[in-house]
């Protein structure tokens, strides 16, 4: 079980830091919104022209970034509507196996599926090197690349909540035992 804890850690650190990349892309994504509001505000009263297709499409990309790569960062702190009219009402050990259940039969097959449907969509954008066809606008292919490493990430971080609760569900089992440390890793003698 060291094992899996250990990549349980890795999984939830290259998530932690994806998370702190994504916190400086929020102030990015707000810098672009100001600069195009500035932008299409002022050059309208100057009567020129000063925000762009760019400026607008790499708010977009901003946002599309925040949202597909935040979603694993946000499994990984908790932070996933569940259904609390009931799920606040279990015990800790039926919200691990809920958790569990879930993970295992609907985040993981779900992020694979993803995975699967948008790999030509990704792949046809880079051989065509896809780029937006409004006028100075942006290359697609690697946001698009993103849907993929979104999908990815979401799915280690769901192999990282299962090892979690699978090890939770151990110590709750162990806890129950009389006469069990629970904090003794170490298994059967």
């Amino acid at each position: 079980m060291a094992g899996f804890r250990r990549l349980s850690r890795t999984i939830d650190a290259v998530n932690g830091v994806i998370g702190r990349i994504l916190a400086w892309v929020a102030v990015l994504l707000i810098v672009l919104g100001v600069i195009n509001v500035v932008g299409r505000y002022l050059g309208a009263h100057l009567g020129m022209q000063l925000s762009s297709n760019a400026v607008l499409e790499a708010q977009t990309q901003a946002f599309n970034l925040i949202f597909l790569l935040g979603a694993a960062w946000l499994l990984m702190r908790g932070g996933h509507i569940r259904v609390d009219i009931l799920y606040g009402r279990f015990g800790p050990r039926l919200r691990e196996w809920v958790d569990l259940i879930g993970h295992v039969l609907i985040l993981i097959p779900f992020s694979l599926t993803m995975m699967w449907l948008s790999w030509d969509y990704v792949m046809r954008s880079w051989t065509r090197l896809e780029v937006s066809p409004n006028p100075g606008g942006l290359p697609l292919y690697p946001i698009k690349t993103v849907i993929l490493l979104a999908f990815l990430l979401l799915a280690l971080q769901g192999l990282s909540e299962i090892i979690k609760r699978v090890d939770a569900l151990r110590q709750i089992a162990a806890q129950s035992r009389p006469g069990t440390d629970p904090t003794d890793t170490a298994g059967p003698r």
